[in-house]
């Protein structure tokens, strides 16, 4: 007997073929049939809803905060079912020092202190997210930052510490050279990772050195660097920072295509926002080289209140001098930075080597990480881009799913999620596409979408009609050795 029957549903698949009427069996936490099903325990009647692959968010950043909620609010009710956590360089591990010297290194991770980091390396972050139950399913890149901190800088422990993870099923590496202590890192240390990734036949994530003036040069290093040394590459979150930089993304994805023309693997995500958000010290290095717009900079979190909601142009004082002194007295504090360009946007979106990723958080509206100002794409990123990102020639609902599932499963290497298939996982989301909103805005970011109506992970159903259950149905995904492209919890 069948467990659960979804019925009458029009089935987006995740390839990007045509949509069309079918029934999905679920049985033992993997899509049984399509189309023609036979008797279950349980039917849903899903008629005139949209039945796709749960969204599979290759870049977020709940590295620390499924640990505060595992039951990961914000994500699951936007239909997010897969997380690849460890992006931007920004990580939890692996470290063997100072735990409070990491944490202040990745704060922009760290939104709830009271979750406590007692492990040292990859094995030991899986056991602790294992153990928590995590409403999603969880992926980690090695990140650099940590890897930077705990080799000191020695490239030969450095290869070890990595390698080490990928060995233990991390699906690959991220840098992150906007951020302290990165921003000298030499070409000589990506070579490194990108090597050592290389071996492991895993991804290689980029947060690139600069997504302003120097755009261009940047996506041509970690290009360059692809090339070197024949890594799955993928450029994080590609935008053009500053009006002056307008139009610079459209010529960035011409070297990616010239990339890919010549048979090195080069992707890119992003996420369907006008506006970023990452911490306020970021700013520091090119302040004085790089005009800005003030008016563009929203403080968000880590600063009193009093300050939370307004722009760097509000405060009295040279914006730049005002910089240095916020983060001087508040070196955590985040910032939403817009000022970027609806073409640009488009632009990736619509590229064919482009998938989404949120860039954002599994976050608890009525938890501690549901405090202060927030970034919306935590909580609306793929009700947002659906929305407002298909139709009016910009994307085919068959396309836009594709570039939330299949797309980025098969980034990171997933081979059995991110479609609606016999065998695979059976992570699903029904939607409502006639009431389907996303609610949070960069006022009150703290709010769920609208016509999210049914999200199911591993054959488990985690919400339906809204309500949202604390059911620890994801598990922790590692990369196998003898089969590198299957998975494993």
């Amino acid at each position: 007997m069948t467990d659960l029957v979804l019925s009458g549903g029009l089935l987006v698949d995740g390839t990007g073929a045509p949509a069309r009427l079918a029934d999905v069996a679920i049985s033992g936490g993997h899509v049984s049939a399509v189309g023609s099903v036979g008797p279950a325990t349980r039917t849903i009647d899903v008629s005139g809803r949209v039945v796709a692959p749960g969204f599979v968010d290759l870049h977020s950043h709940s590295d620390v905060t499924l640990l505060s909620n595992p039951s990961a609010p914000s994500k699951v009710r936007q239909g997010v079912t897969t997380e690849v956590v460890g992006n931007c360089g920004l990580g939890t591990f692996p470290f063997g020092g100072s735990v409070g010297e990491l944490r202040g290194a990745v704060s922009f991770l760290d939104r709830d202190p009271a979750v406590a980091w007692d492990w040292t390396d990859f094995v030991g972050y899986v056991a602790a997210l294992s153990a928590a139950g995590p409403a999603v399913n969880v992926a980690a890149l090695v990140a650099h930052i940590p890897l930077r901190l705990a080799s000191g800088g020695d490239l030969v422990r450095l290869r070890g510490l990595l390698a080490d993870a990928l060995a233990a099923g991390a699906a690959g590496a991220s840098t992150g050279l906007a951020y302290a202590p990165l921003h000298d890192v030499g070409e000589d240390e990506l070579v490194a990772i990108g090597e050592t990734v290389a071996a492991a036949d895993r991804l290689f994530a980029w947060h690139l050195r600069d997504y302003a003036d120097e755009l261009l040069p940047s996506v041509e290093q970690a290009v360059r660097v692809a090339e070197r040394t024949g890594c799955r590459t993928q450029i994080s979150h590609l935008v053009g920072v500053g009006r002056r930089n307008w139009g610079k993304v459209k010529l960035a994805l011409d070297r990616v295509d010239e990339a890919l023309n010549r048979g090195i693997d080069v992707g890119v995500d992003i996420y369907p926002y006008l506006a970023g958000s990452t911490v306020l010290a970021q700013l520091l290095p090119d302040l004085d080289d790089h005009p800005l717009e003030w008016s563009d900079i929203t403080l968000a979190t880590g600063v009193p209140d009093e300050l939370v909601g307004r722009t760097i142009a509000d405060l009295d004082g040279d914006g730049a001098d005002v910089v240095r002194t916020l983060v001087a007295a508040h070196p955590t504090a985040t910032m939403i930075a817009g000022g970027r360009s609806a073409d640009d946007l488009l632009a990736v979106l619509t590229h064919p080597a482009a998938v989404v990723g949120s860039d954002g958080f599994a976050l608890d509206a009525a938890g501690p990480t549901g405090e202060g100002l927030t970034h919306p794409r935590s909580y609306g990123c793929y009700p947002r881009l659906l929305t407002d990102y298909v139709g009016a020639g910009r994307s085919t609902l068959e396309q836009a799913i594709a570039k939330c599932t299949s797309l980025p499963a098969r980034r990171i290497g997933l081979t059995d999620r991110g479609a609606v298939a016999e065998g695979y996982a059976a992570d699903l989301v029904v939607l409502d596409l006639e009431r389907l909103a996303d609610r949070s805005t960069y006022v009150t970011p703290h709010a769920y979408p609208e016509g999210v109506e049914l999200v199911i992970v591993n054959g488990s159903v985690v919400v339906h009609n809204e309500d949202h259950a604390s059911t620890p149905a994801g598990v922790v995904l590692r990369l196998k050795q003898d089969r590198r492209q299957s998975w494993h919890e």
